[in-house]
């Protein structure tokens, strides 16, 4: 995790750019954060890990999520 001041992203905006790729920023103004910059790449393990929890037990017993996943990506 990085933390900087407004004042040194308007000086190194390309520099904080690139290294959001990496790793969150985090942008602080009179020594408070006001704000983050993350990677725009979707994190698509985590997102898929959330629906499955939002899913459970909501009246699909008969399907297996995981298996449909593979079915999926497999082409099945």
């Amino acid at each position: 995790m990085t933390q900087i001041s407004v004042s040194e992203l308007k000086t190194n905006t390309g520099k904080y750019v690139t290294m959001a790729k990496d790793q969150d920023i985090f942008i602080t103004k009179n020594g408070k954060v006001v704000a983050k910059i993350v990677s725009a790449k979707p994190d698509k393990k985590a997102a898929w890990n959330h629906l499955t929890e939002v899913f459970k037990g909501v009246g699909f017993p008969d399907i297996d999520l995981d298996t449909l996943r593979e079915e999926r990506i497999l082409g099945k």
